[in-house]
């Protein structure tokens, strides 16, 4: 693991998605591997399905909890529009995640924002380099919508700088204690995650995994 290299994971969606419990997850695995870890939040009407943004950065030693323009490394959206939105926040080369979910916030219907008709091509054509996959129909093949933010946690788990049983395992044990029957069905939820960004990128599992 490098710890002198501080990594910026933006994770936007809609309130009620998960977005802030998603940032928590990857905050305390970054936490238990002993990076200095900030994070910040900001929910605009969070519990009507307003927008949620979340900034987790942590390195060797990390001085502000905001990621700045065209430096994120990781951006993980939970719905497609709000990964379009925020797209220009990756650095060149920076890794998107995007659940293909069409969800139109308030701000949509206030005329403050205009929904894209295409937000993934609109994103390509930018030049973000996008993965793109349909985590609600995942999580409901599981048997259970709420594990979109698992699935989601799974995509990117390749793309940390610790090894992916890590995040698996702060996730997991949020259930250990008082919902061990969640256990084995979010341990699904994140290697169905992962398969699918890695289909998606043409990647495969490495050997013993």
């Amino acid at each position: 693991m490098k710890r002198d290299i501080i990594t910026n994971i933006l994770v936007c969606g809609i309130g009620g998605q998960g977005v802030m419990t998603a940032a928590e997850i990857i905050a305390q695995a970054a936490i238990a591997k002993g990076f200095d870890v900030k994070k910040s939040e900001v929910a605009g009407m969070a519990q009507r399905g307003g927008v949620v943004t979340s900034h987790v950065r942590f390195g060797r030693r990390v001085y502000s909890p905001v990621i700045s323009p065209g430096t994120a490394d990781i951006l993980v959206a939970f719905e497609v529009a709000e990964g379009s939105r925020w797209a220009d926040f990756l650095r060149p080369g920076g890794v998107a995640m995007v659940n293909t979910i069409r969800l139109a916030p308030p701000i949509v219907s206030a005329g403050l924002f205009k929904y894209p008709e295409d937000p993934v091509a609109q994103m390509r054509a930018a030049g973000v380099a996008v993965t793109d996959f349909d985590a609600g129909a995942i999580a409901r093949a599981l048997g259970d919508l709420r594990l979109i933010n698992t699935v989601m946690l799974g995509a990117i788990a390749d793309h940390l700088p610790f090894p992916a049983a890590d995040l698996e395992a702060r996730i997991v044990g949020r259930f250990q204690g008082s919902k061990p029957g969640m256990v084995e069905i979010n341990r699904k939820a994140f290697a169905a995650g992962r398969d699918a960004a890695r289909e998606r990128t043409g990647g495969v599992r490495a050997a013993g995994e």
